[in-house]
Parts: structure tokens; C-alpha cells; sequence
């Protein structure tokens, strides 16, 4: 796609990137006393990713017809989108200051009035559905760009999540990527207490997706899976990303409880501080 540059071509910016995902998202639900950090903190490796390397997409051209279109489905964990498209220079950085608060463009689902979104979302369910209907689009007018839908493991309860899968395969959108932030735990205990999914990889293989499993928080296989050449013709792209919920900080990680609840002005320095720790660690000359 000419004019249309990736935002960031080196891993380690990924890693750079991802830390300010963090760090933002962290202070945007403070403030705010909002919730869904968890569920934020989980998917900034994959954002960082996505918007680092994978992504099609450029903040000079938010709306050029050939970028590649992503769709958060869960978006109650819109801080780290927000966060990563302040990062790469969609939105004003100031714009973050205003998240949560009435008459904000920022609401605490994700709101395609924001400049790089694609699609409002809230009630689960939804993202692959539309992201399917995209695809197809794509197919039948001999586009070159891509589908890629980022969704929950819990909303895969959704009946709507099969169909679009079943409707994908059928139609053979070999353009269509669909990530699952599959961190184990959703609103208020485990995914697989509510309503269990194994065998997942089985299940999408046996709906015709070509399908692979990742560390959700490895860099370098998130961006071999996530490049722009097909696994299988012919057949959409299921990566169930395995992910830690509350990622990056250690008394959120595996913590159900951090779905609901927001952190003091206290607890967010303690956060903050790991985060940059942690960065500084993973330096060359640490």
C-alpha cells in the first residue's frame, strides 16, 4: 500500500511500545476510576504488535481506503487502544486526560467517533461478526487489505462468535485474522468455570480455520503469526494468543478481581514503578 508506512519496524520498539500501553492505560483508569484494567494490561503486548509492525495502517491516512481495518471486540478494554493509538500519533496524547468523563469521545467502550477506530463495541460478540461482513467486502471487491478482530476468550459463549466462524470458513477470507486474548478468567472467576472451551485449538480446526497458539506476550511470535501472508489459503486465521491477565503487574497478574476494581493513586505509582523497572531490565546494557 503506497503513502501508507508501518508506524514502527524494530521489535524492540514493540517492547517500548507495549510499556507505554501499560503505563497509559494504568493512569487512564485511575483517574477516571474506571474498570477493566486486567483485561487492558493483558493485550498491550498484542497491541503494541499490531500498531508496532503488523498493522497496515498510518496515523497521516486513519481513513486510506487500503489500510488494514482492526476491531476490538472487547471493548471494555478500550484504555489500551486508546493508549496505543495516542502513542502512534492517531490521537492527541491530551486526549487520554479526558477518558471516562462526560461528553469525552473516549467512553469507556471502545467508540469508532475516536480517529482510528473501526467500530464501536460493547455487548460481546459483535467484533468478529462485523469483521467477518469486512472481510467479505475485501473478497468480493479484490482488496488487498486485511481483517483483523481482536476478542475475549469469555466471549466466546457468544453463539454469534460460531457463526461468524462458521460464515468465515464457508467463504473461504483467507484476509480475516482473529486473535483470542485467552487469559483464562472473565468477569468473576475462570473461563473455564463458566463455560469451559477446550478444546479450542480442536473446535476451530474442525470449522475449517487454520489455526495456531502463541505466548500472547512474546513479541517475536506475535509478529511471525501476525504477518501478512496466509497459513493456508483459503482458510481465516484463528490465533489463540495465551495471555496473563493484569500483565506487567505483579499483585494484578491471574487476579480476577482487577476486572471490576480500579487502583488508588497509590497502588498506580507501585504500578508505574514496576513497569519502568521491568522496562529498564530488558535494556541491552542492564
Amino acid at each position: 500500500m503506497e503513502n501508507v508506512p508501518l508506524l514502527v519496524t524494530e521489535l524492540q520498539d514493540t517492547q517500548l511500545l507495549a510499556r507505554r500501553i501499560r503505563m497509559q492505560a494504568l493512569t487512564m483508569v485511575t483517574r477516571a476510576k474506571a474498570s477493566h484494567i486486567g483485561s487492558a494490561l493483558s493485550i498491550a503486548d498484542i497491541l503494541a504488535v499490531l500498531y508496532g509492525q503488523a498493522l497496515r495502517v498510518s496515523a497521516a491516512a486513519p481513513r486510506h481506503p487500503d489500510r488494514d481495518r482492526f476491531i476490538l471486540s472487547k471493548g471494555h478494554a478500550c484504555v489500551a487502544v486508546y493508549a496505543a493509538l495516542a502513542e502512534t500519533g492517531f490521537i492527541d496524547p491530551a486526549m487520554l486526560d479526558s477518558y471516562g468523563t462526560d461528553g469525552s469521545a473516549l467512553m469507556a467502550h471502545i467508540s469508532h467517533k475516536v480517529s482510528g477506530v473501526e467500530f464501536s463495541t460493547g455487548a460481546l460478540g459483535h467484533g468478529l461478526p462485523f469483521g467477518t461482513g469486512k472481510a467479505l467486502a475485501a473478497k468480493r471487491q479484490a482488496k488487498a487489505w486485511r481483517t483483523v478482530v481482536l476478542t475475549s476468550d469469555g466471549e466466546w459463549g457468544e453463539g454469534s462468535n460460531w457463526e461468524a466462524a462458521l460464515f468465515a470458513a464457508h467463504h473461504q477470507l483467507d484476509n480475516l485474522v482473529c486473535i483470542i486474548d485467552y487469559n483464562k478468567l472473565q468477569s468473576l472467576g475462570t473461563v473455564n468455570d463458566t463455560l469451559r472451551l477446550e478444546p479450542f485449538h480442536a473446535k476451530f480446526e474442525a470449522f475449517g480455520w487454520a489455526v495456531r497458539e502463541v505466548d500472547g506476550h512474546d513479541h517475536q511470535a506475535l509478529a511471525s503469526a501476525l504477518a501478512a501472508k496466509p497459513w493456508e489459503m483459503g482458510k481465516p486465521r484463528m490465533l489463540i494468543a495465551h495471555t496473563t491477565k493484569g500483565k506487567g503487574v505483579s499483585f494484578m497478574e491471574n487476579k480476577v478481581e482487577w476486572h471490576y476494581r480500579n487502583p488508588t493513586p497509590e497502588l498506580l505509582d507501585v504500578a508505574l514503578a514496576e513497569i519502568l523497572t521491568t522496562g529498564k531490565m530488558d535494556q541491552p546494557d542492564a
